[in-house]
């Protein structure tokens, strides 16, 4: 399904001046797509987050470069490959009860989502990944239309409740972190989203996921408080509220597939012969953030935003 994104090139000044009562996806969903239809905003969450995963793919847009998600890149001068986390290169997922190796790239890859569709077919792996994408980021960037089951024109979200649940077997680092968010930033920026929102929105995905031993956190609302972290490895700051109890030993991935974890993960004969993980020894449940870390940490996200902002500028 190709939609003509002509309004695009209309992009300028006016999406400058959302006004403060109108969420950043409202808005959006009307200057870019003229009318506020759940439709138009599932519309927007698709283009966005597929542009945030396999790059530029829509013209016109307005000339922002996005590398995307599943490209090898940089982030503060450190190297980061985050597609053996998609390809089933490391046993990096969490099954309800173990670390599995699961491809997310199963229905067709980039080329459905380069025709803004999340995969070819609905019960693969892909589907279920990039459907969950839309609704959470809608849920994230305040889609007002989105209907409350999964049979709605644009569903709420229907997965699962924490997402450091989901992402505890991967023990991301702060830069594998930042390099997802700017992802999606940028992705933001490119169909025109003023620096400001792009701004509101890396913060926000910063404080939710960026920082170790972060308490429980309300995301969306009908699941209630939940863990979100994901940054869990020692290059992450740690939460100035800090709950390191809850959260257990970050331990890295197994190789699941060499060829495709490209160096990424670790081999299951230098995992302390246990099978499953190296442990990092980031999550022990006795750290306590320092004195004044509240401050550190806050300064660490607005870091994190101007980074981004730099970046599209």
């Amino acid at each position: 399904m190709l939609f003509k994104l002509a309004t695009l090139a209309l992009v300028g000044s006016a999406l400058a001046q959302r006004p403060a009562n109108t969420s950043i996806c409202d808005y959006y969903t009307t200057a870019l797509l003229k009318e506020n239809t759940a439709a138009n905003q599932a519309t927007l969450l698709t283009l966005v987050v597929n542009t945030a995963v396999i790059g530029n793919y829509t013209k016109p847009n307005v000339g922002i470069k996005v590398p995307g998600i599943l490209a090898a890149g940089m982030y503060n001068g450190t190297n980061v490959n985050l597609l053996p986390y998609f390809d089933g290169g490391l046993a990096s997922s969490n099954n309800g009860t173990a670390a599995v190796a699961m491809n997310f790239l199963d229905d067709g890859g980039a080329v459905p989502l380069m025709m803004n569709m999340p995969a070819n077919g609905t019960t693969s792996n892909q589907y279920y990944l990039l459907t969950h994408l839309y609704q959470y980021f809608g849920v994230l960037l305040g889609c007002s239309l989105q209907g409350p089951s999964a049979t709605s024109t644009f569903p709420s979200y229907q997965g699962e409740a924490s997402q450091y649940s989901v992402h505890k077997y991967m023990d991301l680092s702060a830069a594998e972190v930042g390099y997802f968010i700017t992802q999606v930033g940028l992705a933001a920026a490119s169909f025109g989203v003023a620096t400001a929102d792009v701004t509101a929105v890396g913060m926000a995905l910063a404080s939710l996921f960026d920082y170790s031993c972060a308490p429980p956190t309300t995301v969306i609302p009908a699941q209630g408080p939940q863990l979100q972290a994901i940054c869990i490895d020692s290059t992450c700051p740690v939460s100035p509220n800090a709950t390191c109890a809850a959260y257990p030993m970050a331990m890295q991935p197994l190789v699941a597939n060499v060829s495709l974890a490209m160096g990424e993960g670790v081999n299951s004969t230098s995992s302390m012969g246990s099978g499953t993980a190296t442990a990092t020894g980031t999550m022990v449940p006795t750290i306590t953030p320092a004195s004044g870390a509240g401050k550190s940490v806050a300064g660490g996200v607005m870091a994190a935003a101007a980074g981004l902002v730099a970046l599209v500028l």
